[in-house]
Protein backbone atom coordinates (compact mmCIF):
# COMPACT_ATOMS: atom_id res chain seq x y z
CA UNK A 1 0.00 0.00 0.00
CA UNK A 2 1.12 3.12 -1.16
CA UNK A 3 2.47 5.98 1.57
CA UNK A 4 -0.10 8.68 2.63
CA UNK A 5 0.52 12.19 1.44
CA UNK A 6 0.90 14.27 4.63
CA UNK A 7 -1.03 17.57 4.14
CA UNK A 8 -0.68 20.49 6.71
CA UNK A 9 -3.87 22.12 6.73
CA UNK A 10 -4.09 25.22 7.97
CA UNK A 11 -6.69 27.36 9.25
CA UNK A 12 -7.84 30.29 11.51
CA UNK A 13 -5.67 33.44 11.59
CA UNK A 14 -5.26 37.16 13.17
CA UNK A 15 -8.20 38.78 10.89
CA UNK A 16 -11.85 39.69 11.18
CA UNK A 17 -12.36 36.53 8.72
CA UNK A 18 -11.07 33.67 11.27
CA UNK A 19 -13.90 32.45 11.58
CA UNK A 20 -14.87 31.53 7.66
CA UNK A 21 -11.62 30.10 7.82
CA UNK A 22 -12.40 27.65 9.98
CA UNK A 23 -15.59 26.61 7.72
CA UNK A 24 -13.57 26.33 5.04
CA UNK A 25 -11.01 24.28 6.30
CA UNK A 26 -13.28 21.96 7.56
CA UNK A 27 -14.73 21.26 4.05
CA UNK A 28 -11.36 20.61 2.99
CA UNK A 29 -10.03 18.25 5.59
CA UNK A 30 -14.17 16.31 4.67
CA UNK A 31 -13.01 16.54 1.09
CA UNK A 32 -9.61 15.11 1.03
CA UNK A 33 -9.76 11.30 0.65
CA UNK A 34 -8.33 9.38 3.98
CA UNK A 35 -6.95 6.88 2.21
CA UNK A 36 -4.77 8.79 0.00
CA UNK A 37 -3.94 11.74 2.35
CA UNK A 38 -2.89 12.22 5.95
CA UNK A 39 -4.37 15.31 7.31
CA UNK A 40 -2.30 17.55 10.12
CA UNK A 41 -4.54 20.46 10.68
CA UNK A 42 -2.63 23.50 12.06
CA UNK A 43 -4.76 26.19 13.95
CA UNK A 44 -3.37 30.01 13.93
CA UNK A 45 -4.87 31.63 16.74
CA UNK A 46 -6.36 35.27 16.73
CA UNK A 47 -3.15 36.65 17.81
CA UNK A 48 -1.35 34.90 15.00
CA UNK A 49 -0.33 31.90 16.86
CA UNK A 50 0.82 28.19 15.28
CA UNK A 51 -1.05 25.69 17.51
CA UNK A 52 -0.14 22.02 17.59
CA UNK A 53 -1.59 19.87 15.47
CA UNK A 54 -3.42 17.97 17.80
CA UNK A 55 -5.23 21.05 19.53
CA UNK A 56 -5.95 22.22 16.29
CA UNK A 57 -8.27 19.53 15.14
CA UNK A 58 -10.17 19.91 18.39
CA UNK A 59 -10.47 22.95 17.03
CA UNK A 60 -11.37 22.20 14.01
CA UNK A 61 -14.10 19.69 14.58
CA UNK A 62 -16.05 22.12 17.03
CA UNK A 63 -14.15 22.29 20.60
CA UNK A 64 -14.48 26.13 21.54
CA UNK A 65 -11.14 27.55 20.67
CA UNK A 66 -10.86 30.19 23.09
CA UNK A 67 -11.19 27.74 26.44
CA UNK A 68 -8.72 25.18 24.32
CA UNK A 69 -5.96 27.54 23.96
CA UNK A 70 -6.27 29.56 27.55
CA UNK A 71 -4.40 26.92 29.21
CA UNK A 72 -1.73 26.16 26.60
CA UNK A 73 1.75 28.10 27.40
CA UNK A 74 2.71 30.18 23.85
CA UNK A 75 5.70 27.93 23.13
CA UNK A 76 5.22 28.74 19.41
CA UNK A 77 4.84 32.53 19.28
CA UNK A 78 8.74 33.02 19.24
CA UNK A 79 9.73 33.32 15.45
CA UNK A 80 11.23 29.86 15.25
CA UNK A 81 7.82 28.30 16.60
CA UNK A 82 6.10 27.83 13.49
CA UNK A 83 9.50 26.66 11.53
CA UNK A 84 9.56 23.75 14.17
CA UNK A 85 6.37 23.33 14.04
CA UNK A 86 6.01 22.75 10.28
CA UNK A 87 9.52 20.72 10.50
CA UNK A 88 8.29 17.96 12.98
CA UNK A 89 5.33 17.11 11.34
CA UNK A 90 7.66 15.94 8.35
CA UNK A 91 4.65 17.30 5.63
CA UNK A 92 4.75 16.68 2.24
CA UNK A 93 2.39 19.60 0.64
CA UNK A 94 1.05 22.74 2.76
CA UNK A 95 -2.53 23.56 1.87
CA UNK A 96 -3.51 27.04 3.60
CA UNK A 97 -6.99 27.97 4.02
CA UNK A 98 -6.22 31.38 5.77
CA UNK A 99 -8.20 34.37 4.41
CA UNK A 100 -7.58 37.78 5.27
CA UNK A 101 -4.10 38.68 6.96
CA UNK A 102 -1.13 36.08 7.03
CA UNK A 103 -2.95 33.79 4.41
CA UNK A 104 -4.64 35.93 1.32
CA UNK A 105 -1.72 38.41 1.59
CA UNK A 106 1.24 36.06 1.22
CA UNK A 107 2.58 35.94 4.74
CA UNK A 108 2.17 31.95 4.69
CA UNK A 109 3.34 31.42 0.99
CA UNK A 110 6.36 33.22 1.79
CA UNK A 111 7.06 31.08 4.76
CA UNK A 112 6.55 28.00 2.90
CA UNK A 113 8.80 29.10 0.24
CA UNK A 114 11.40 29.59 2.41
CA UNK A 115 11.08 25.86 3.97
CA UNK A 116 11.08 24.82 0.55
CA UNK A 117 7.74 22.43 1.04
CA UNK A 118 5.38 22.42 -1.89
CA UNK A 119 2.40 24.57 -1.32
CA UNK A 120 -1.25 25.38 -2.31
CA UNK A 121 -2.46 28.26 -4.17
CA UNK A 122 -0.02 31.50 -5.14
CA UNK A 123 3.32 32.75 -3.93
CA UNK A 124 3.96 35.60 -2.16
CA UNK A 125 4.24 38.66 -4.78
CA UNK A 126 0.71 37.11 -6.32
CA UNK A 127 -1.09 37.27 -2.90
CA UNK A 128 0.79 40.20 -1.78
CA UNK A 129 -0.36 41.99 -4.79
CA UNK A 130 -3.97 40.76 -5.34
CA UNK A 131 -4.76 41.58 -1.87
CA UNK A 132 -4.09 45.41 -2.15
CA UNK A 133 -7.14 46.47 -4.09
CA UNK A 134 -5.25 49.68 -5.05
CA UNK A 135 -2.03 48.08 -6.35
CA UNK A 136 -4.67 45.58 -8.54
CA UNK A 137 -6.74 48.56 -9.67
CA UNK A 138 -3.29 49.71 -11.19
CA UNK A 139 -2.15 47.10 -12.80
CA UNK A 140 -5.60 46.55 -14.36
CA UNK A 141 -5.85 49.96 -15.71
CA UNK A 142 -2.19 49.76 -16.76
CA UNK A 143 -3.27 46.69 -18.97
CA UNK A 144 -6.33 47.64 -20.59
CA UNK A 145 -8.84 45.67 -18.22
CA UNK A 146 -12.20 47.88 -17.52
CA UNK A 147 -12.40 48.76 -13.67
CA UNK A 148 -14.43 51.47 -12.27
CA UNK A 149 -12.74 55.17 -11.52
CA UNK A 150 -11.36 55.74 -8.16
CA UNK A 151 -9.80 58.06 -6.29
CA UNK A 152 -6.82 56.61 -3.42
CA UNK A 153 -6.79 57.96 0.06
CA UNK A 154 -4.05 57.69 2.61
CA UNK A 155 -4.85 57.97 6.52
CA UNK A 156 -1.78 60.38 7.33
CA UNK A 157 -3.25 62.45 4.29
CA UNK A 158 -3.17 66.53 5.51
CA UNK A 159 -5.94 67.40 3.24
CA UNK A 160 -7.80 65.06 2.76
CA UNK A 161 -10.61 65.04 -0.29
CA UNK A 162 -14.04 65.85 1.26
CA UNK A 163 -17.36 64.67 0.16
CA UNK A 164 -18.38 67.27 -2.25
CA UNK A 165 -14.81 66.45 -3.46
CA UNK A 166 -15.51 63.19 -4.10
CA UNK A 167 -18.83 63.01 -5.46
CA UNK A 168 -17.93 65.41 -8.48
CA UNK A 169 -15.30 62.86 -9.19
CA UNK A 170 -17.19 60.12 -8.75
CA UNK A 171 -20.77 60.38 -8.24
CA UNK A 172 -23.64 60.22 -5.76
CA UNK A 173 -22.70 57.07 -4.65
CA UNK A 174 -19.41 55.62 -3.95
CA UNK A 175 -17.90 52.30 -2.03
CA UNK A 176 -15.17 53.21 0.39
CA UNK A 177 -12.81 50.17 0.97
CA UNK A 178 -9.83 49.18 3.25
CA UNK A 179 -7.62 48.31 0.71
CA UNK A 180 -6.10 45.45 2.15
CA UNK A 181 -9.06 43.45 3.89
CA UNK A 182 -11.38 41.19 2.83
CA UNK A 183 -14.68 39.74 3.19
CA UNK A 184 -16.72 42.90 2.67
CA UNK A 185 -15.20 43.85 5.54
CA UNK A 186 -14.36 47.94 6.25
CA UNK A 187 -16.22 48.42 2.76
CA UNK A 188 -18.77 50.90 2.96
CA UNK A 189 -21.90 52.11 0.46
CA UNK A 190 -22.05 55.76 0.82
CA UNK A 191 -24.32 58.60 -0.58
CA UNK A 192 -23.59 61.76 1.37
CA UNK A 193 -20.97 63.52 3.29
CA UNK A 194 -22.21 62.11 7.21
CA UNK A 195 -22.03 58.22 5.50
CA UNK A 196 -18.66 59.31 4.28
CA UNK A 197 -17.16 60.62 6.97
CA UNK A 198 -18.42 57.43 9.36
CA UNK A 199 -17.19 55.15 6.34
CA UNK A 200 -13.70 56.81 6.47
CA UNK A 201 -13.72 56.27 10.00
CA UNK A 202 -14.47 52.48 9.46
CA UNK A 203 -12.12 51.65 7.15
CA UNK A 204 -9.47 53.37 9.09
CA UNK A 205 -9.57 50.48 11.42
CA UNK A 206 -8.31 47.88 9.50
CA UNK A 207 -5.67 50.10 6.66
CA UNK A 208 -3.95 53.48 6.39
CA UNK A 209 -4.68 53.12 2.57
CA UNK A 210 -8.25 53.60 1.32
CA UNK A 211 -9.91 52.96 -1.74
CA UNK A 212 -13.02 55.07 -2.84
CA UNK A 213 -14.71 53.41 -5.79
CA UNK A 214 -17.39 54.88 -8.16
CA UNK A 215 -20.57 52.76 -7.85
CA UNK A 216 -21.94 51.47 -11.15
CA UNK A 217 -25.55 51.94 -10.59
CA UNK A 218 -28.09 48.36 -9.76
CA UNK A 219 -25.64 46.07 -11.24
CA UNK A 220 -25.40 42.69 -11.93
CA UNK A 221 -22.52 40.88 -9.93
CA UNK A 222 -20.99 38.37 -11.71
CA UNK A 223 -17.91 35.83 -10.65
CA UNK A 224 -16.02 33.46 -12.37
CA UNK A 225 -13.48 30.77 -10.81
CA UNK A 226 -9.95 29.72 -12.48
CA UNK A 227 -8.14 26.92 -11.50
CA UNK A 228 -4.21 26.45 -12.69
CA UNK A 229 -0.94 27.67 -12.93
CA UNK A 230 0.58 28.16 -16.53
CA UNK A 231 -2.59 26.55 -18.09
CA UNK A 232 -5.90 27.75 -16.49
CA UNK A 233 -9.21 26.71 -16.65
CA UNK A 234 -12.57 28.55 -15.74
CA UNK A 235 -15.86 27.80 -14.45
CA UNK A 236 -18.98 28.64 -15.73
CA UNK A 237 -19.96 32.33 -14.98
CA UNK A 238 -22.31 33.16 -11.92
CA UNK A 239 -24.33 35.99 -11.17
CA UNK A 240 -25.79 36.71 -8.10
CA UNK A 241 -28.27 39.83 -6.32
CA UNK A 242 -28.42 41.22 -2.77
CA UNK A 243 -31.70 41.76 -1.03
CA UNK A 244 -32.76 45.23 -3.06
CA UNK A 245 -29.44 45.18 -5.45
CA UNK A 246 -31.38 45.23 -8.54
CA UNK A 247 -33.49 48.36 -7.74
CA UNK A 248 -32.42 50.26 -4.76
CA UNK A 249 -28.88 50.57 -2.09
CA UNK A 250 -28.10 46.64 -1.13
CA UNK A 251 -24.98 45.14 -1.81
CA UNK A 252 -23.11 41.61 -1.39
CA UNK A 253 -21.89 42.80 2.54
CA UNK A 254 -20.86 41.12 5.41
CA UNK A 255 -23.70 39.57 6.54
CA UNK A 256 -25.32 38.45 3.04
CA UNK A 257 -21.89 36.71 2.60
CA UNK A 258 -21.76 34.72 5.82
CA UNK A 259 -24.61 35.26 8.30
CA UNK A 260 -27.70 34.97 6.05
CA UNK A 261 -27.91 34.58 2.60
CA UNK A 262 -31.09 32.98 2.77
CA UNK A 263 -32.51 35.99 0.40
CA UNK A 264 -29.38 36.06 -1.90
CA UNK A 265 -30.82 35.23 -5.41
CA UNK A 266 -28.10 33.33 -7.41
CA UNK A 267 -27.84 31.98 -10.81
CA UNK A 268 -25.64 29.45 -12.05
CA UNK A 269 -24.68 29.51 -15.31
CA UNK A 270 -25.52 33.29 -15.47
CA UNK A 271 -27.87 33.99 -18.18
CA UNK A 272 -25.45 36.95 -20.17
CA UNK A 273 -24.65 36.37 -24.01
CA UNK A 274 -21.73 34.94 -25.22
CA UNK A 275 -20.13 37.36 -26.27
CA UNK A 276 -20.29 39.41 -22.46
CA UNK A 277 -19.39 35.23 -21.23
CA UNK A 278 -16.46 35.95 -23.80
CA UNK A 279 -15.39 38.82 -22.65
CA UNK A 280 -15.61 38.55 -19.27
CA UNK A 281 -13.67 35.07 -18.97
CA UNK A 282 -11.03 36.30 -21.47
CA UNK A 283 -10.57 39.15 -18.65
CA UNK A 284 -10.56 37.12 -16.10
CA UNK A 285 -7.46 34.78 -17.55
CA UNK A 286 -5.78 38.01 -18.13
CA UNK A 287 -6.07 39.66 -14.99
CA UNK A 288 -5.15 36.19 -13.09
CA UNK A 289 -1.58 35.95 -15.50
CA UNK A 290 -1.12 39.61 -15.08
CA UNK A 291 -1.10 39.25 -11.50
CA UNK A 292 0.51 35.82 -11.18
CA UNK A 293 -2.04 33.86 -9.63
CA UNK A 294 -1.12 30.29 -9.26
CA UNK A 295 -3.27 27.04 -8.28
CA UNK A 296 -6.23 28.98 -8.50
CA UNK A 297 -8.45 32.48 -8.13
CA UNK A 298 -12.21 34.04 -7.76
CA UNK A 299 -12.10 36.83 -9.69
CA UNK A 300 -15.46 38.77 -9.26
CA UNK A 301 -16.99 41.50 -11.94
CA UNK A 302 -19.72 44.07 -11.85
CA UNK A 303 -22.00 44.19 -15.04
CA UNK A 304 -23.57 47.60 -15.90
CA UNK A 305 -27.41 48.10 -16.77
CA UNK A 306 -26.07 48.56 -20.13
CA UNK A 307 -23.72 45.45 -20.10
CA UNK A 308 -20.60 47.07 -20.03
CA UNK A 309 -18.50 44.92 -17.23
CA UNK A 310 -16.11 46.20 -15.36
CA UNK A 311 -13.56 43.96 -12.95
CA UNK A 312 -14.16 44.27 -9.20
CA UNK A 313 -11.36 42.64 -7.40
CA UNK A 314 -9.10 38.99 -7.25
CA UNK A 315 -9.48 36.62 -4.27
CA UNK A 316 -6.05 34.47 -4.20
CA UNK A 317 -7.41 31.81 -0.85
CA UNK A 318 -11.46 32.16 -2.07
CA UNK A 319 -13.53 30.69 0.84
CA UNK A 320 -15.01 26.86 0.97
CA UNK A 321 -17.35 27.12 3.18
CA UNK A 322 -20.93 25.97 2.01
CA UNK A 323 -21.75 29.44 1.01
CA UNK A 324 -18.65 30.25 -0.84
CA UNK A 325 -19.27 30.85 -4.45
CA UNK A 326 -15.48 29.06 -5.89
CA UNK A 327 -16.41 25.88 -5.27
CA UNK A 328 -20.00 26.10 -6.13
CA UNK A 329 -19.32 27.43 -9.63
CA UNK A 330 -16.85 24.21 -10.15
CA UNK A 331 -19.20 21.83 -8.96
CA UNK A 332 -21.53 23.65 -11.36
CA UNK A 333 -19.38 22.40 -14.25
CA UNK A 334 -19.07 18.87 -12.60
CA UNK A 335 -16.04 18.94 -10.33
CA UNK A 336 -16.91 18.14 -6.72
CA UNK A 337 -15.07 18.98 -3.62
CA UNK A 338 -13.29 16.27 -3.53
CA UNK A 339 -11.98 16.80 -7.28
CA UNK A 340 -11.02 19.95 -6.78
CA UNK A 341 -8.96 19.44 -3.39
CA UNK A 342 -7.09 16.70 -5.17
CA UNK A 343 -6.53 19.43 -8.04
CA UNK A 344 -5.23 21.43 -5.80
CA UNK A 345 -2.59 19.54 -4.15
CA UNK A 346 -1.47 18.30 -7.52
CA UNK A 347 -1.36 22.25 -8.70
CA UNK A 348 0.77 22.74 -5.57
CA UNK A 349 3.52 19.89 -6.37
CA UNK A 350 3.46 21.09 -10.50
CA UNK A 351 4.36 24.59 -9.74
CA UNK A 352 7.00 23.15 -6.67
CA UNK A 353 8.60 21.45 -9.83
CA UNK A 354 8.69 24.45 -11.96
CA UNK A 355 10.17 26.21 -9.22
CA UNK A 356 12.69 23.43 -9.01
CA UNK A 357 13.83 23.51 -12.10
CA UNK A 358 14.91 27.93 -12.30
CA UNK A 359 18.25 28.53 -13.00
CA UNK A 360 19.90 30.57 -10.36
CA UNK A 361 23.39 31.89 -11.44
CA UNK A 362 25.97 32.70 -8.88
CA UNK A 363 28.55 34.67 -9.69
CA UNK A 364 32.10 35.20 -7.63
CA UNK A 365 33.31 38.46 -7.23
CA UNK A 366 37.05 39.39 -7.72
CA UNK A 367 38.65 42.40 -6.46
CA UNK A 368 36.99 45.51 -6.58
CA UNK A 369 38.13 48.58 -8.82
CA UNK A 370 36.33 52.01 -8.00
CA UNK A 371 36.03 54.77 -10.28
CA UNK A 372 37.27 58.26 -9.28
CA UNK A 373 34.34 60.63 -8.73
CA UNK A 374 34.11 64.07 -6.98
CA UNK A 375 31.25 64.05 -4.34
CA UNK A 376 31.61 67.91 -4.14
CA UNK A 377 30.50 68.73 -7.65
Amino acid sequence: MAEKIRVGLFFGGNSSEHDVSKRSAKNYYDALDPEKYQIFPVLISKKGIMIDSETSKRVLFGEDEDELLAGLPNKNADIFGPIDLIRNLKLDVLFPSVHGNLGEDGTLAGLFRLMNIPYVGSGLRAHAISFDKVITKELMTVNGIRNTKYIVIFQNDKNKPDWDSVSKQLGEVVFVKAANQGSSVGVSRVTNAEEYENALRDSFQYDEKLLVEKAVESPTELEIGLLGNDRVITSPIGAHWAPGQDHGSGWFDYKNKFVDNSKMKYQIPAKISPAKSKELENMAVKAYKVLGIKGFARIDFLMSKDGEIFLSEPNTLPGNTNMSLFPILFEAAGMNRSQQAEKLIQLAFEEFKREQNISYSFKELGSEKLGQFDIKK
